[in-house]
């Protein structure tokens, strides 16, 4: 990624956290990375672990941020996902969840809770 792309992409990160701390969510990590993908903020919400996509489109000429998340975006993420529970040894009975977070160019954040389906 080009640098100004990640510096603007860690800036509406950053959004996207405060939100979901101000929403009772405890961050537990941001930026995973791995050779197949990113996940871009991994959180608690409550009991349920939660895989939070981060979007954000300066006006709509690209369509809506959320539209960004497509089939082969969803695959990768699920896959990093179940990376993460591995690597993280998360048990297997724990509960995911996949959310989207999308942030317009007024600012305005809209999050999608259970945006796309669960672990293949």
């Amino acid at each position: 990624m080009h640098r100004n792309n990640r510096r603007t992409g860690i800036r509406y990160e950053d959004i996207a956290a405060d939100y979901l701390t101000k929403h009772g969510f405890l961050i537990l990590d941001r930026n995973f990375q791995r050779r197949i993908g990113e996940l871009d903020i991994v959180a608690m919400d409550g009991e349920v672990l939660v895989f939070l996509e981060v979007k954000y489109r300066s006006g709509d000429s690209y369509g809506r941020p959320e539209d960004a998340v497509g089939v082969f975006k969803q695959q990768t993420i699920r896959r990093m996902a179940q990376m993460y529970i591995n690597v993280r040894h998360i048990p297997d009975d724990t509960t995911c969840r996949f959310d989207v977070i999308a942030i317009d160019g007024r600012g305005e954040v809209m999050h999608y809770k259970n945006a796309f389906g669960g672990l293949v």
